[in-house]
């Protein structure tokens, strides 16, 4: 089945972007980004901001908003039985091109899980240097490592680049 992104979640002030694959089924039911409720993107980022966790969707898109993060998937469209990336075919990455010239502060770019920076090393060529690192995935898919344990690599990079907490 063909399924498509969301737009991204983004200001011009954005510093940091973060990168998903494509969104899994809870997500496109939910119409929100990390929209599974088992999956632990959105406590790791108001952890990482120190605020307190919120499941309104508005809430978390203006944390991201509000200490300069973009949010984006790599691909923009895909064929997928189920959620896994493993099973993406006929992808079709976003315009990076574009969104990197419209977003001209951004210096850091986190992958959130392997699938989303392989994809994005095998379709983007940018013109700038960026700091790139691939974090562990905040996916319920990935059990092999502990929340605590991914939580604290997550920290690890993200909590140094926000500016506005």
């Amino acid at each position: 089945m063909k399924i498509y992104a969301f737009p991204s979640i983004s200001s011009p002030t954005a510093k940091i972007l973060i990168l998903g694959t494509m969104p899994g089924e809870a997500s496109l039911r939910a119409k929100e980004y990390y929209g599974h409720p088992r999956n632990h993107f959105w406590k790791f980022l108001f952890n990482i901001c120190q605020q307190p966790f919120s499941t309104d969707y508005e809430t978390k898109k203006n944390l991201l908003l509000q200490n300069n993060m973009a949010l984006w998937d790599v691909l923009q469209a895909c064929e997928r039985q189920g959620s896994l990336d493993s099973a993406i075919v006929k992808e079709v990455p976003n315009d990076f091109v574009t969104f990197l010239k419209v977003h001209p502060n951004i210096t850091n770019i986190y992958f959130n899980g392997q699938k989303a920076a392989h994809f994005f090393n095998r379709y983007v060529q940018t013109e700038h240097i960026y700091t790139m690192v691939t974090l562990p995935s905040t996916s319920p898919a990935n059990a092999g490592m502990s929340f605590e344990k991914k939580l604290a690599i997550w920290q690890e990079h993200i909590l140094k680049r926000i500016t506005n907490r």
